[in-house]
């Protein structure tokens, strides 16, 4: 059985869970979070990918998607098992229960608006951005059955199309907001290609450094994994260190530098105290030694 929680997820359970219709095929809708009003002459900065998160568990909890998706970082939370609806779609009274209307209804919100800034950089659409994440979002709907087809056309403005209701109920697959019956949304006004399965077979060797374990990291450990860990701080933007000697050794500079990435991630608390785990260790992406 597919699992109900994606794996390089942050699992936030609400809780509140409630069935789907397995009565309709399985679909996910698209959205984008579009917390903020900006233009091309007036761009803002990217809200925070913990503040989304904290909305979500909190005032917004009623308007929660499965998953929280940052396309920028490639972070994820998700605040729904697969089996169960989730809220982030208007459902009405006696209507089509637009939330459930599938075997599974798995709703992704994109943490993006249009001319949003980061790092500096402006970006007018949703696939302007780096996109991380995206292959391991889509393998996991498809997991569950989701098909890589867009019934209403994949998205490609901000604009309304609504969904025959015939339609709704006979053709699994991605919908945008935008199409979804009873809905007056627009977004998200574009969406990533679906990720190309290889023809041919899987290159030898793991891609990437498997999470070694928390005890791994031990103060004065000496490693090539911790060498490149390093590296991939510095790359994004979480170095803290002091100093460029010993870079395959563990200290302190390490937790100062991995906490930082891990509250870039959204992590906050006990989750940020500069030890990695599995969810922010894969999310790094430290090349293979």
């Amino acid at each position: 059985m597919p699992d109900p929680w994606m794996p390089q997820a942050l699992k936030v359970d609400l809780g509140d869970h409630a069935p789907c219709d397995p009565a309709f095929p399985a679909k996910a809708i698209a959205h984008i979070t579009g917390d903020r009003k900006a233009t091309a002459g007036a761009p803002l900065d990217l809200v925070p990918f913990a503040n989304l998160k904290g909305f979500f568990t909190g005032d917004g909890r009623g308007r929660a998607p499965h998953v929280l998706w940052d396309p920028f970082t490639g972070a994820f939370a998700q605040f729904f098992p697969a089996t169960s609806r989730s809220k982030a779609v208007y459902d009405a009274a006696g209507g089509t229960r637009t939330n459930r209307a599938g075997k599974v209804v798995i709703q992704i919100e994109a943490l993006f608006f249009p001319h949003c800034r980061v790092d500096g950089r402006v970006f007018a659409r949703l696939v302007d951005t780096p996109c991380k994440g995206w292959g391991e979002l889509n393998a996991w709907t498809g997991s569950w059955g989701v098909p890589d087809v867009w019934p209403m056309g994949r998205p490609a403005s901000l604009s309304r199309n609504t969904c025959p209701a015939d339609k709704w109920k006979s053709q699994g697959g991605w919908y945008a907001h935008a199409h979804v019956p009873e809905n007056d949304h627009v977004d998200p006004g574009s969406w990533p290609a679906f990720v190309s399965q290889p023809s041919g077979p899987s290159p030898a060797g793991p891609r990437f450094e498997p999470f070694p374990g928390t005890s791994f990291f031990q103060a004065g450990r000496k490693s090539p994994v911790i060498a490149g860990m390093h590296a991939r701080l510095v790359a994004e933007d979480c170095d803290r260190y002091t100093s460029d000697t010993d870079i395959d050794v563990w200290g302190p500079g390490d937790v100062r530098s991995y906490a930082a990435w891990q509250q870039k991630l959204g992590l906050e608390g006990g989750a940020a105290d500069g030890i990695p785990g599995r969810f922010s260790w894969d999310r790094l992406g430290v090349p293979g030694v």
